[in-house]
């Protein structure tokens, strides 16, 4: 079979679970061939040897079980950067991209101080740190297995000024002060018919109580304590929580309060300011 082929047979077959099918071929490929996507053109007519054909194979039957792609090739794109990626935490989405452009669109100081909650892969702070390298960077996150995880992201990206830290939100980070929180928690609900499709990932970095508002209210709540007087905090949400979270960010003394809607024009991530 040449590669034509088998990119040709794995789309068809990956049609019925992915919106994407060719592209998650073409990212098969790639990954097990340890080449790029322009080589699956200009190479098409090229006949796999029996070893990739078996191990394409078996790439693909994971692919057709619903095991999602980043985990299958072990990395995955967010913002300008490449990340490491394992079942321990979530995979990074786009979505989550607007976090980033809003912080960086903010007027902090050049030798910010900035905190990323629940860093999982560490795709937020690691986006920021690699792209404002005057800025002092925490990531921090409760579960080792991502801690150790965001530091080999840190490593791999010469992130230096970037420091992971193992943390159940503010526990290991008493007496410290930012000029910029942000945070991806959970906020599904635990009886959320989109929980089935997210099978393979941690429930405990997607689900939380009080109908998926508890994190973020923890969040909202004890975050003016770490900020200083012009201090930031801008949070991921869902696409129905919105008024929910600016009440939390006014309660807790917020000013500036607003929301940003995300590419799919559902609103999704809030913010507010300790100053007016």
């Amino acid at each position: 079979m040449t590669l034509a082929q088998w990119l040709q047979q794995a789309t068809r077959q990956l049609q019925d679970i992915s919106l994407l099918a060719a592209d998650d071929a073409r990212l098969l490929a790639c990954h097990q061939l340890n080449v790029s996507s322009s080589y699956l053109y200009s190479h098409g007519d090229e006949k796999l040897s029996d070893v990739n054909l078996q191990a394409l194979n078996q790439l693909l039957s994971r692919a057709l079980q619903d095991e999602p792609i980043a985990y299958i090739i072990g990395n995955w794109p967010f913002w300008n950067i490449e990340l490491e990626v394992a079942p321990c935490t979530l995979i990074p989405r786009p979505d989550t991209e607007l976090l980033v452009e809003q912080v960086l669109s903010l007027a902090l100081p050049a030798t910010a101080r900035v905190l990323d909650l629940g860093t999982g892969t560490g795709a937020i702070a690691l986006a920021l740190a690699c792209n404002q390298p005057s800025w002092q960077v925490t990531a921090a996150d409760k579960v080792a297995a991502a801690v150790e995880l965001a530091r080999r992201n840190a490593k791999r990206l010469a992130a230096n000024n970037c420091t992971v830290l193992q943390s159940d939100w503010f526990d290991a980070l008493q007496g410290q002060q930012f000029e910029l929180i942000v945070s991806n928690p959970p906020y599904i609900e635990p009886d959320d018919p989109h929980l089935v499709a997210l099978h393979f990932e941690p429930v405990s970095a997607l689900v939380a109580a009080g109908q998926g508002l508890a994190d973020l209210a923890a969040i909202c709540q004890q975050a003016p304590a770490y900020l200083t007087e012009q201090g930031w905090l801008w949070l991921e949400h869902g696409y129905n929580q919105a008024q929910a979270v600016q009440q939390l960010l006014i309660a807790a003394g917020f000013k500036q309060v607003q929301s940003r809607k995300d590419y799919g024009n559902n609103w999704r991530i809030s913010g507010g300011c300790l100053s007016g």
